[in-house]
């Protein structure tokens, strides 16, 4: 592992970034001489990484599908190798070294669900050793490495998608039909936000009695993060740490964004902005609790321009409504993962004349003037807005988007395809904006990036 990783990526060949970029124009769907699994066979998975989300993961790629069957856990803590035993079988089989899990020849895929510092790691190697890959959000931990990822998922012929489940849901695939559908007119405004308030949605997660170096393989751990003694928190609660983490920006602000991107196609923003402190968790964390980021997104052969408003407030004492709303210019549509409301709200033609206006300010003879200018303009049916309508929408409840997204996965596994609907390139789309939220935040200056190329730019 290179000590540098932290440098912008300088060795991507041009031939690479073209790939990523021509993905979109021109996606793959079905490889010829990817190796498919038999309509009769199952699909064999193993999960790297035997966490809060790890087990979240496991638990759901098993229902979503009877095809699926999990044989090998890898983790770095021996508890919970002990508990996929408990929970999954004793014949799972389960080893500290990831290592093992990609050579075995029987596992068809595995789920990527470490500390932020090893997901591009392990993701190369995995495809590198043959395996399809579901890698957890965001899919990188620095924006240097998402081409890299790229490249090596395209050279592999694999599947692989990204874990932002989210948009797997049934509500957000209706908001796009309604956004596709111009249900909204030009969209001009997003905001998005995902705040809490208890010390458990603030990764201050339960750290075992037995926590130490002989349960914990903490120098495999540590990997390019800098050198340091053992740390139980360091270890549990990483998501608090830059080494290991991405803070709020590739926790939550990436579940945000990509499901933006979802609705609306678009490539992401070309110009980020963030201002935050650490407001209530002062636990020695390094990332903030409190973050506000500002995006601008430029015009596109398929949306107008818009700006986008990212918030996440860990110390939201107030009410909270964790929700996405677009914006157009004849509606908006406002959603969660199970519910939306789309409004749609259209100006009548006539500007109105009176009331708060400066025609009262008018002499008398310029009102009688005015208002006769006014009356052959715009004539009686120019002056009545169409009324607020509202539609509302709510997932079926059996809708499971977590299985969902395994679905997607696991179908596009077993036909040999790479079309899933959050492939590394959508992911690194979503990935690098929140990235460069937090990147604002530190330098305290405003971060330029090209969508389309997927590079930060000088300015």
């Amino acid at each position: 592992m290179k000590p540098n990783r932290r440098s912008f990526l300088k060795n991507v060949t041009a031939a690479s970034a073209l790939l990523a970029t021509e993905s979109i124009a021109k996606p793959f769907h079905i490889i010829k001489d990817l190796k498919k699994i038999s309509p009769n066979d199952k699909i064999r998975f193993a999960t790297i990484g035997m966490g809060i989300q790890g087990h979240s993961d496991t638990k759901a790629a098993l229902r979503s599908s009877q095809d699926v069957e999990f044989v090998a856990a890898a983790d770095l803590y021996d508890g919970r190798l002990t508990r996929v035993k408990e929970l999954y079988g004793k014949d799972i089989f389960t080893t500290r070294d990831y290592r093992q899990i990609l050579e075995r020849k029987d596992i068809d895929a595995v789920l990527i669900v470490t500390p932020d510092h090893w997901h591009d790691h392990i993701t190369k190697a995995a495809l590198q050793a043959g395996k399809n890959v579901y890698c957890e959000k965001p899919m990188v931990h620095h924006i240097n490495e998402g081409l890299s990822v790229i490249d090596a998922w395209k050279k592999s012929g694999k599947t692989m998608q990204v874990g932002s489940q989210r948009i797997s849901s049934a509500s957000f695939k209706e908001a796009k039909r309604l956004f596709q559908a111009g249900e909204i007119g030009e969209i001009n405004y997003v905001e998005s936000n995902n705040d809490r308030f208890n010390a458990i949605g603030a990764w201050n997660y339960s750290i075992p009695t037995d926590a130490s170096p002989s349960t914990v393989d903490w120098d495999t751990y540590l990997g390019d993060a800098p050198k340091r003694a053992f740390d139980a928190k360091r270890f549990f609660r990483w998501r608090n740490y830059q080494d290991y983490g991405t803070g709020v920006g590739g926790d939550l602000f990436v579940h945000l964004i990509t499901g933006v991107h979802f609705v609306t196609n678009s490539l992401g923003p070309e110009r980020v902005m963030s201002s935050g402190e650490l407001s209530y968790w002062k636990d020695g964390r390094d990332v903030p609790d409190v973050l506000v980021s500002i995006l601008d997104y430029p015009k596109t052969d398929i949306h107008a321009n818009f700006q986008m408003v990212l918030r996440v407030n860990f110390a939201n004492a107030g009410a909270i409504a964790n929700n996405t709303r677009i914006i157009g210019t004849e509606g908006q549509i406002e959603f969660t993962e199970n519910n939306l409301v789309l409004t749609k709200k259209k100006l009548s033609k006539a500007p109105g004349m009176g009331g708060y206006d400066s025609f009262n300010t008018f002499s008398e003879a310029q009102q009688k003037e005015f208002k006769k200018q006014y009356d052959a303009q715009y004539p009686e049916d120019t002056r009545k807005a169409e009324p607020v309508k509202e539609v509302r929408f709510e997932a079926p409840k059996e809708d499971d988007a977590h299985a969902n997204h395994f679905r997607d996965f696991f179908e596009n596994v077993k036909k040999g395809s790479v079309g899933t609907v959050e492939d590394p390139v959508f992911g690194f789309r979503a990935a690098a904006p929140v990235l460069a939220c937090n990147e604002s935040y530190f330098s305290k200056k405003i971060v330029h990036w090209d969508p389309v190329a997927m590079k930060m730019k000088k300015k």
